[in-house]
């Protein structure tokens, strides 16, 4: 979608370029040079799109026909956000392939994970997301290993927008990570915590749990949005320092507490080395959050304040089709 997205405005926005001269070169240039981040931006876009709209109706002659072609696809010179919404079962484990290609191409396209840590449609197996101890099929011992850092792998392109949040924890954050995570102009992935039936809880305290596990540390909330600022802090945490046990909150789990009644002392040594996650991704996300880090990029230099007026048609005619190369959908 966002391929034949990014195709579809290339090609708007040629045939715009060459009806410059009939719809008028100031339209051109506003819509094509116009700043899409925001949603006011948008609205200003989608406004300047209705004035082009009702241009093209009263284009005749050689133009025509363009105008016409145009017409069918000005809704391609609006941004528009791309979403893929899986589970952890697709985003950590069967689909991480195609996951992972997708936040590798650098196109803008966003990914929310709604992670149960538990494969929660075909029957409760355990994934790669279930967390160290927890019990489910495939893991009836209790599962022995840590959980995948996904948003560790997907940080380490440099140039990705990577968010973990917790709706019932924190609403504000969730709600600011993901309209940057739109905002972003490039790919981004955003990891939600989804309490679920598997989990073995009251799901009417769904909401005050994930403020639980945000205040022991289980589930960490934190941004990272790249920058090329050299100085740049990317790794913004949003979730105070733990002040609740790990077995406090997992007391309340039935995928933990089954594992206590059944074998005490693997539950034990579980329920530690499962403290000892959580205090050692503290002590590390604490530590990222006070690393400069820029994003890889080329310096462009300021264009010259005396070039002839041959290379400023050359950059205009050429605009369109940088923004197809770098695959935005939008205008550079």
């Amino acid at each position: 979608m966002r391929l034949a997205l990014d195709a579809q405005t290339s090609f708007a926005q040629q045939l715009l370029t060459r009806l410059a001269p009939v719809v008028g070169e100031d339209l051109v240039r506003e819509i094509l040079d116009a700043p899409q981040a925001t949603e006011p931006e948008i609205v200003a876009q989608r406004e300047r799109v209705d004035r082009l709209r009702v241009v093209l109706e009263t284009v005749t002659g050689d133009g025509a026909a363009d105008a016409r072609q145009l017409m069918t696809l000005t809704t391609d010179l609006v941004r528009q956000g791309v979403w893929i919404i899986g589970g952890d079962g697709w985003a950590y484990d069967i689909g991480f392939g195609g996951l992972d290609q997708v936040l590798s191409s650098g196109r803008n396209v966003n990914i929310l994970v709604l992670d149960t840590e538990v494969y929660s449609n075909t029957g409760g197996q355990a994934s790669k997301a279930t967390p160290r101890g927890a019990v489910a099929k495939f893991a009836a011992a209790g599962k022995a290993t840590g959980k995948k850092d996904l948003g560790a792998i997907a940080r380490s392109y440099g140039n990705v927008f990577v968010a973990q949040i917790s709706l019932g924890a924190n609403d504000a954050q969730s709600i600011k990570a993901l309209l940057e995570a739109e905002a972003w102009d490039g790919p981004s992935l955003v990891i939600a915590y989804a309490t679920c039936i598997a989990h073995g809880i009251d799901m009417s305290t769904s909401m005050s749990h994930q403020k639980d596990a945000v205040k022991s540390g289980y589930w960490p909330l934190y941004r990272f949005q790249p920058s090329e600022v050299a100085d740049g802090t990317p790794f913004k945490l949003d979730s105070a320092r733990p002040s609740l046990p790990i077995a406090d909150f997992v007391a309340a789990e039935t995928r933990f507490a089954i594992l206590q009644r059944t074998d005490p002392d693997r539950a034990a040594n579980l329920a530690e080395l499962a403290q000892a996650d959580a205090d050692e991704r503290w002590r590390y996300y604490s530590q990222l959050a006070g690393i400069q880090r820029s994003v890889p990029h080329v310096a462009h230099a300021e264009p010259e304040a005396d070039a002839d007026e041959h290379d400023t048609v050359v950059l205009e005619a050429a605009a369109p089709v940088a923004a197809a190369t770098n695959g935005k959908g939008g205008h550079a």
